[in-house]
């Protein structure tokens, strides 16, 4: 409750200061001290100054009146009728001048000691605060006029009236002078403690007991925190507090020394039937814990201690099988993996060059049929590159040979057809010393010939660029302006790819299958070497065009294959 209190009286001055720091910080106020001419401070700051003064007073009940005066006398204020005209008293000007003229004022107010109007027998206290010029003037940062503040004792006297610790107990409000501004006992308003005030302040904090006025009583002072000096000073009768105890101290000590012997007795007997077994279980179990697995712990008694020993060896024998278990099944699993990755690699690829010898030795066919020994020789002669270059057992070639294979497959596709289509290639000089996965651009530029251009009835053209993108890795982007695609087809092979949703693929899926096995071929190739983020993508116009990006990371001429 002392704490309360405090706190409650902490909240009322820190309100006063707040409120105060607002009026002298106010441009119209700081201007009311400042102005020469007295028609302009009667008719624009004077006003404004005085509402805003009233509005603080209603504001804050425990503001009785508020004057803001200058350096020449000059003074404005707004006081409620109760506490009468006390700032205008030739007592006042004495009593705050002092204030006015403490240095130390202009860091921060000051709450003051209490003034007794001798006519009406009022007592009050102020908070007083300067007013430094900030407006940028030429009494720039100087102090030009002072605001006080009359605070209400009516109602920091009800800040303690309610407050009873015990029947006779009392509580004071005293400030840096040690008079009491409020008080539980009446008749101590304005009076000084000297017993109290005569006491080790310092043991004063955590309470003492002392003898006043012929009674032990119990002293404790609490400071202020938003008045230097100020404290909350309370007095309780010891009797009071020890009434009603001495009953409940004599049942206390019994029922103590009966907790105490029971409590002796039964760790005796937890001692002995407990501990020492649970001592041992400890024990070994640090030795468990320092990764000795083939330690067992000791099995010592037969209560729930030794069942306990027993089921932690037993979890730990399973656990060692478990984990005999899990080396072995990974090991099985990853050599599977490592076998099943490289059959499906290798039928992958297998899949490729067989397809393309079938549809080549057709064209030789054809235009040998049709044509003379001269272009029978120029095709056999690409013919022969082209399969030399497909049988070659490296996995992986430089992006050069990839580009000399497609442009021997296109002087045989310019001379079957007979110069029907517009055919380029433009690989970016920096890639054509990379690597690149073998035979992975004819069959799409040959699906690009056989899927597209060939059904047309004039010519297109196809073009084949390579680059890199913008995260660095190598882009080849295989364009024909021949038939393109149906919708349906189209989606029915980008779900194949896995480039649609997981719903849409199943239902893609479900109907009828289509074709791109050639496409899906060198999809899951480049999938197996270079993992998920690596492939092909495929768009389509019907009647359009067509166009196949392939993508693989960037591979210097020496690299090895990245791994997933």
């Amino acid at each position: 409750m002392i704490e309360q209190t405090r706190r409650k009286i902490d909240s009322v001055f820190n309100d006063i200061r707040v409120s105060t720091g607002f009026a002298v910080n106010n441009k119209l106020i700081q201007e009311f001290t400042l102005a020469d001419d007295d028609y302009k401070r009667a008719f624009d700051s004077a006003p404004y100054a005085l509402d805003l003064m009233e509005y603080m007073r209603s504001f804050n009940s425990y503001v009785n009146g508020i004057m803001v005066n200058d350096l020449q006398g000059r003074r404005l204020s707004s006081e409620d009728s109760a506490s009468g005209d006390i700032f205008y008293i030739k007592p006042y000007e004495t009593f705050i001048r002092p204030y006015k003229n403490d240095p130390a004022l202009r860091q921060e107010g000051r709450f003051t000691a209490i003034l007794k109007d001798n006519r009406t027998g009022m007592e009050q206290f102020f908070y007083i605060a300067p007013i430094v010029e900030s407006i940028g003037g030429i009494h720039f940062s100087q102090i030009t006029g002072y605001c006080t503040v009359m605070v209400n004792m009516d109602k920091m006297q009800g800040l303690v009236a309610n407050t009873e610790l015990t029947q006779n107990s009392t509580l004071y409000i005293l400030n840096n002078r040690d008079e009491v501004v409020a008080s539980t006992n009446s008749y101590a308003r304005g009076n000084v403690i000297k017993d109290v005030l005569s006491m080790d302040k310092n043991h004063l904090l955590n309470g003492v007991k002392a003898t006043i006025g012929g009674q032990e009583v119990l002293v404790q002072i609490k400071g202020l925190e938003q008045a230097d000096g100020w404290r909350v000073v309370s007095m309780i009768p010891v009797q009071e507090l020890t009434a009603d105890m001495i009953p409940m101290r004599r049942v206390s000590i019994i029922v103590g020394i009966g907790i105490i012997v029971s409590m002796i007795l039964t760790g005796s007997f937890f001692m002995s039937n407990l501990m020492r077994p649970l001592m041992g279980l400890v024990m070994d179990m640090k030795k468990v814990a320092g990764r000795d697995r083939g330690f067992r712990i000791k099995v010592r008694f037969t209560n729930e201690v030794g069942l306990l020993a027993q089921d932690i060896n037993r979890m730990m024998d399973e656990m060692d099988e478990m984990t005999r278990e899990m080396f072995n099944t990974q090991a099985r699993l990853y050599e599977s993996e490592l076998s099943q990755k490289q059959a499906e690699f290798s039928a992958l690829q297998s899949q490729i060059n067989p397809h393309f010898l079938y549809n080549t030795l057709n064209c030789i066919s054809s235009i040998g049929l049709e044509y003379g020994s001269r272009e029978i020789a120029q095709i056999t002669y690409c013919m022969s590159k082209i399969f030399r270059y497909s049988i070659k057992k490296d996995d992986l070639v430089q992006i050069r040979e990839e580009v000399d294979c497609i442009q021997a497959y296109m002087t045989i596709i310019l001379i079957r057809y007979e110069n029907k289509f517009s055919m380029t290639l433009d690989v970016d000089e920096g890639l054509l010393e990379m690597q690149t996965p073998k035979m992975i651009l004819q069959p799409i530029v040959e699906n690009s010939v056989y899927h597209g251009l060939e059904r047309m009835d004039q010519g297109g053209t196809l073009q084949v660029t390579g680059s890199l993108d913008e995260r660095g890795d190598v882009c080849f982007c295989i364009t024909d302006t021949g038939r393109g695609m149906e919708p349906e087809e189209l989606t029915a092979l980008q779900a194949k790819l896995g480039l649609l949703d997981l719903e849409d693929t199943e239902r893609v899926l479900a109907g009828p299958s289509g074709q791109g096995i050639g496409l899906m071929n060198i999809h899951n190739r480049l999938r197996l070497l270079f993992g998920e983020g690596y492939g092909l993508t495929v768009d389509s116009q019907l009647g359009h065009e067509t166009t196949v990006r392939v993508k693989i990371p960037k591979l210097p001429g020496s690299g090895m294959v990245p791994g997933k």
